[in-house]
């Protein structure tokens, strides 16, 4: 399989942990972003809305779409697990994973960042704005679960969607703090390989800098 990805994309981010945590080999291709590649013909044909994450199948299908790529491989390649399986508990993973997904993530990617200053705002206290209302949910959400991990004991996808927000959140200068519980879903994740390797720092499209910290 190959990927297409770009090194701080949270979407793309959460596809590299799960390809890693199944143990599935995968060529990365990187798209950078910033330089305009996602708005090529070449990439436009992978996906018509220059974006990323993009997999290629090994028999040249294509998929885009974060969710829909960790759906297909956990479909396709369900051990070791990212969704448990009694049904109640995998709805409850797929609703912590859609508030990051569908309330959080959307409201602060790249494109919308370049349109709020486009408008005259300010994209940065709009970013902490939405990421905090969305995490201050999910916090509250999962205050009575008993961890380490976001949804329990186990490892899923919640965490797989969780530990790339978490990223952003810094980023954006959010009161980490207030999330207790967020915080240790996050480190525990990060202590397995899949979600360490798959950081931004280890990427190879990364700044020299930043994988050099």
């Amino acid at each position: 399989m190959e990927l297409y990805s770009y090194w701080r994309s949270s979407s793309s981010w959460r596809v590299r942990i799960a390809l890693r945590y199944k143990r599935l080999p995968f060529v990365l291709n990187p798209v950078h972003l910033r330089d305009g590649a996602q708005r090529t013909l070449e990439h436009r044909l992978r996906n018509p809305l220059g974006q990323v994450p993009v997999l290629i199948l090994k028999d040249q299908s294509t998929l885009t779409q974060s969710m829909a790529i960790l759906e297909y491989l956990e479909e396709r390649h369900p051990t070791p697990a990212l969704l448990p399986s009694d049904p109640f508990l995998r709805a409850r993973v797929r609703q912590l994973a859609e508030v990051i997904n569908s309330g959080i993530q959307p409201l602060q990617n790249f494109a919308v960042l370049q349109r709020v200053n486009q408008l005259g705002g300010d994209a940065q206290p709009w970013a902490r704005a939405q990421i905090t209302e969305g995490m201050e949910a999910l916090e509250w959400m999962v205050r009575d679960s008993p961890g380490p991990y976001l949804a329990g004991s186990f490892v899923s996808l919640a965490d797989v969607l969780l530990v790339p927000q978490m990223y952003n959140a810094r980023r954006f200068g959010c009161a980490l703090e207030d999330w207790p519980r967020l915080c240790t879903a996050e480190s525990a994740a990060l202590q397995l390989p899949a979600f360490y390797q798959s950081h931004p720092a280890h990427q190879p499209d990364a700044p020299g800098a930043l994988r050099a910290s």
